[in-house]
């Protein structure tokens, strides 16, 4: 199906079939493009070739055979990712993956940003990828805050020097804030605060001015602290906390079943009641320290 649909820009209840799937949680507007482009994505019955095409609430949406549900609205989770686990739904090498270990009783769900293979700690989960999207963006400024255990020795002077912006091997990273916390023997503990969120930007920094990064942490994203949260656990932001924390850039409502295509009304699954307990609002708490 082309993109002829493409002329009712104007229309204000549609959108494009990438930005749907992102909102429904099936993946990223990035993943959607290529599953169109691999023809598994079809509209009433028609496979698309782009992923310019505009559809509607009343639009029979399907990916693999499957109907692609009207969005839900939008949650969102913490999760305290441990190391040893990649942040992708499938991996080419078939490595132990973060949404193999979750809960089953968990919707589908995509991260925002990602932590890699070594790193731990916080990592925001959501079944809306449209918002996920927005929380990724570098123009929020919002604080990825960490604390890296690396090996070498390094003064205040040097880390205060960060703030200035670096570059590494032609890419350019922007003001960094780093404290030195305690020099451990030949370690060191850093806590580090970044905005940009580039690939790998906290170990390529400390790498550059002479530190190898042999733990990572990742403590808060934006508003959203890991507290007391243990590895491998994941819990419920309330909306209401959400709301207050993003404003204009929070939660939509779920659309009402009348708006929704046929093929997405069936019967909802009861949903897991939140945890009772909100998330730590304490000052972020340094790791343990193994001996």
């Amino acid at each position: 199906m082309s993109a002829d649909r493409d002329i009712e820009d104007d229309a204000p209840e549609t959108e494009r079939i990438a930005k749907a799937l992102a909102r429904a949680g099936v993946c990223s507007r990035r993943d959607a493009e290529k599953l169109i482009a691999e023809g598994r994505v079809s509209v009433n019955g028609k496979r698309l070739d782009t992923p310019a095409f505009k559809v509607s609430a009343l639009d029979d949406i399907r990916v693999d055979g499957k109907p692609v549900g009207a969005p839900e609205a939008s949650r969102l989770w913490r999760y305290h990712k441990p190391a040893g686990l990649v942040t992708t739904h499938r991996d080419p090498q078939n490595r132990p993956t973060v949404f193999e270990r979750l809960p089953p009783d968990l919707p589908r769900v995509v991260s925002v940003g990602r932590l890699d293979l070594t790193s731990e700690g916080l990592l925001l989960l959501t079944n809306d990828g449209e918002l996920a999207r927005t929380l990724e963006l570098p123009s929020n400024g919002w604080v990825r805050r960490y604390r890296a255990r690396a090996h070498g020795r390094v003064t205040q002077g040097e880390l205060d020097a960060l703030m200035q912006g670096i570059t590494v091997d032609g890419v350019r990273y922007g003001p960094i804030q780093a404290e030195l916390d305690r020099q451990q023997g030949a370690n060191a503990w850093i806590t580090v605060a970044i905005t940009e969120g580039k690939n790998r930007e906290v170990r390529r920094v400390l790498e550059a001015i002479g530190l190898k990064v042999n733990r990572l942490i990742r403590i808060a994203y934006g508003p959203f602290q890991l507290g007391l949260l243990e590895p491998g656990k994941v819990e419920e932001i309330p909306r209401k906390v959400v709301r207050e924390q993003l404003g204009k850039k929070g939660p939509a409502k779920a659309p009402r079943d009348h708006e929704r295509p046929a093929a997405a009304r069936a019967p909802q699954k009861p949903q897991a009641a939140p945890a009772s307990r909100k998330p730590d609002r304490r000052p972020d708490r340094k790791p343990h320290r193994p001996a």
